[in-house]
């Protein structure tokens, strides 16, 4: 029989402890907490292996444009960094002055940047909303948003073809997602540190185009996208307000309990304690959090107790308020009963 002491992880919670982490939240004045803010944003980054690329010629490529009618789609393609490039979906309303505020769009795991944007999975158009997504950045976008839907490193077009593994030497095809987790690893980076850092220039990208008014600039994202959210918010200031969908609970209760990608993990995270700590990193920026009662691996019961939490951080800043939920009944999906409205609000 195998028991609890001979299991390998159960030496290795023992030293779980995000009460001692040494950047966890502990301000009690908004003052503290704004000096807190100052020191951990600089050292989440460096952990996150986050890059700047700011000096690098974007080079955007038009590859398509598409009237749907009442907006418009548009797709580009920007250097993110000295050796990536990214495509990118625009979506515009039509008939409405600009600029216009603006919210960036992130996809979760699937098949991609596609799955938000109203296209199946072979490029094929596609009318009404379908799987978890719910073709969220288009419903963005018939809000009056400017929209902008990167497609996420690991997904889609930016997956890696190990095709040859299989066929020459009979090796599994492995997720790009985990394998470059190891290779950042190996390199001292994460794979959150590569997305915060090409959706960091996509913002700097943004900012370029006259349509869109990045002052008034949001993020929403759903599960990996919610995860790209958190932290691109905790980083990057220049979004003033965010929905985090199918991601928000606690490293303890869920990404550390259950079965999730590789991209999930960062060597030293447990350093700033917990995600209700991390959250100071966005006060006092309204964020809404969507938390379904039936998602399997957001459990909604550490939903809840992390967002008691993060609204004992946000009194701190004397905005308890500034974090709202969305409960609903369903699975791992996005909601969106009050994001488009919640997004509106902050940023319109």
């Amino acid at each position: 029989m195998i028991t609890k002491e001979l299991q390998p992880g159960y030496g290795l919670w023992k030293e779980y402890k995000p009460e001692k982490a040494p950047y966890r939240f502990r301000a009690r004045t908004e003052a503290t907490a704004r000096t807190w803010q100052k020191r951990t944003r600089k050292e989440l980054e460096g952990l996150l292996g986050s890059e700047k690329s700011r000096s690098l010629s974007f080079l955007p490529k038009r590859l398509e444009w598409i009237d749907k009618g009442d907006y418009v789609r548009e797709k580009v393609v920007i250097r993110v960094s000295k050796y990536a490039y990214m495509p990118i979906y625009i979506l515009l309303p039509k008939g409405v002055d600009r600029p216009l505020p603006a919210v960036v769009a992130l996809h979760g795991h699937g098949y991609g940047v596609k799955d938000i944007v109203g296209l199946w999975e072979d490029g094929a158009e596609r009318n009404i909303p379908e799987g978890y997504h719910k073709d969220f950045a288009v419903q963005l976008c018939r809000s009056g948003f400017a929209v902008a839907a990167p497609e996420i490193s690991c997904f889609g077009e930016r997956q890696t073809d190990f095709s040859h593994l299989n066929s020459e030497i009979g090796q599994p095809i492995p997720s790009t997602c985990t394998h470059t987790a190891m290779l950042a690893f190996h390199l001292g980076k994460s794979v959150i540190g590569l997305r915060v850092s090409e959706g960091r220039r996509l913002v700097d990208y943004l900012q370029t185009r006259s349509e869109f008014d990045v002052s008034r600039l949001g993020a929403m994202g759903i599960s990996g996208g919610g995860m790209h959210t958190f932290f691109s918010s905790c980083l990057d200031t220049r979004f003033k307000a965010c929905v985090v969908s199918g991601y928000y609970g606690t490293f303890q209760g869920s990404v550390l309990s259950m079965n999730h990608c590789a991209c999930n993990f960062v060597p030293g995270l447990h350093r700033f304690g917990e995600m209700y700590d991390l959250i100071g990193l966005l006060a006092p920026r309204p964020v809404l959090i969507e938390a379904a009662n039936y998602d399997n691996i957001f459990p909604i019961a550490e939903v809840k107790k992390s967002v008691s939490r993060a609204r004992k951080v946000y009194d701190v800043f004397g905005v308890k308020s500034n974090i709202e939920t969305d409960y609903f009944e369903g699975r791992h999906q996005i909601s969106g009963a009050k994001a488009y409205d919640f997004l509106s609000s902050h940023l319109c």
